[in-house]
């Protein structure tokens, strides 16, 4: 069953733990560009850098993360897949809490969630 946007927006709000400037430092990083699957289009670019792009201009378009401020059309079908990819990997992976410089770890804060923080 798919989620409803609101839960989604929720749960985005929650998982999404990194600020717009957060993750424009981290996402400048050498550890950021090489964690994740590299996309398939030959820009050496990973899946979730990309992601962290696109989360950046959510955030900075709604710093405040008011529910109604979210586009239904630009914003909430990022904001499911980002949903979906946090929290299947802090289910699968326990290593992410325990140790910041795994690939998990960093894979996840490219996806806006920094599992070091509580």
């Amino acid at each position: 069953m798919v989620k409803d946007d609101e839960t989604v927006i929720q749960e985005f709000n929650e998982l999404v733990n990194m600020s717009a400037d957060e993750l424009k430092d981290w996402l400048g990083s050498e550890e950021s560009a090489g964690s994740g699957w590299d996309k398939d289009d030959g820009s050496g670019e990973t899946i979730g850098h990309e992601s962290g792009r696109k989360i950046i201009q959510i955030l900075e378009k709604n710093p405040e993360k008011g529910p109604s401020k979210y586009g239904a059309d630009e914003d909430i079908p990022h904001m499911r897949k980002v949903v979906a990819y946090c929290k299947r990997h802090l289910a699968q992976e326990g290593k992410a809490k325990q140790d910041p410089d795994s690939k998990s770890a960093r894979s996840l804060r490219n996806w806006g969630h920094d599992a070091q923080k509580t």
